[in-house]
């Protein structure tokens, strides 16, 4: 073999091996949901103003991350914090293989930080929760009774801009027995904005009756109800040490800020990769 030869041969192995990835990563999407559009929602947690603003850094990530994968988003729920941050925030988000990706960010994320909000600079623990859910693309049957639902409408509490419309046209639906709740106020008509969290909802209900075993279904709706200490899936240290652990993988990086501007894929690669 010549040297030319073995210098072809050694230029294509990083693009074998890149394909070799995405062919892995693509047989771990397998399941019929992972190729579908789907809905993130944020909750801060324990925490106050710390949770609010730490779930406002998770919404900026999730974003960025979009924007790394030509996804595109829209918010379609904003509720500001009293005095920083969000207290909660919709996300619905389109792409291939959207939900494929982001069910792994689905659970309990930590920050560890010095308090931008603490005159004393004390460090802070500070918690937030992001459910995932996906779009179902075919008709869904689900039998909702009207008596079922308790629907409020509420004036708009916008991000600025034009991100959120700000009128008297917000819809949010409780569904009394599953407590599911939904919100959309992201249209100028209140119907189009209660159509549109009926279409959510539905998708989160035919998601609870895919799950067949009583456990699933209160895991399901559980993901809510423990937003503290020993209920993380991630860690995100940036005092007094700059570090990001999964629990779940062990993936590890101490590139806070890169994995904080939306660079989420090698710690989604290791959680799929782990789930194998």
């Amino acid at each position: 073999m010549g040297e030319n030869e073995l210098k072809e041969i050694q230029n294509e192995i990083p693009i074998l091996e890149s394909q070799i990835e995405e062919l892995e990563i693509s047989c771990l999407l397998n399941k019929e949901s992972d190729k579908l559009n789907c809905y993130i929602e944020i909750h801060p947690g324990a925490g106050g103003t710390e949770s609010c603003d730490w779930a406002n850094m998770l919404l900026r990530m999730y974003t960025r991350f979009c924007e790394n994968m030509n996804y595109k988003y829209e918010i379609i729920e904003y509720g500001r914090g009293e005095e920083a941050g969000i207290k909660s925030v919709t996300l619905y988000i389109k792409g291939l293989y959207a939900y494929g990706y982001l069910k792994t960010e689905k659970g309990v994320h930590r920050l560890v930080r010095i308090s931008p909000f603490d005159s004393n600079k004390r460090r802070h623990t500070s918690f937030a929760s992001v459910l995932i859910t996906p779009e179902y693309n075919k008709d869904i049957n689900i039998d909702i009774k009207e008596s079922d639902l308790k629907i409020d409408v509420y004036h708009s509490s916008g991000a600025g801009g034009q991100s959120v419309n700000t009128s008297n046209s917000a819809v949010r639906i409780t569904h009394l027995p599953t407590k599911t709740v939904v919100t959309c106020q992201n249209e100028r008509s209140q119907l189009k904005n209660k159509d549109q969290a009926m279409k959510m909802l539905r998708n989160k209900l035919y998601e609870l009756e895919l799950s067949t075993r009583e456990k699933e279904i209160n895991d399901l709706k559980g993901d809510m109800a423990n937003i503290n200490f020993g209920s993380q899936i991630r860690s995100y240290v940036l005092e007094p040490y700059k570090l990001i652990k999964d629990n779940r993988s062990g993936f590890e990086t101490s590139n806070v800020n890169k994995v904080l501007d939306g660079n989420l894929l090698p710690i989604i690669e290791s959680i799929l990769k782990t789930k194998e």
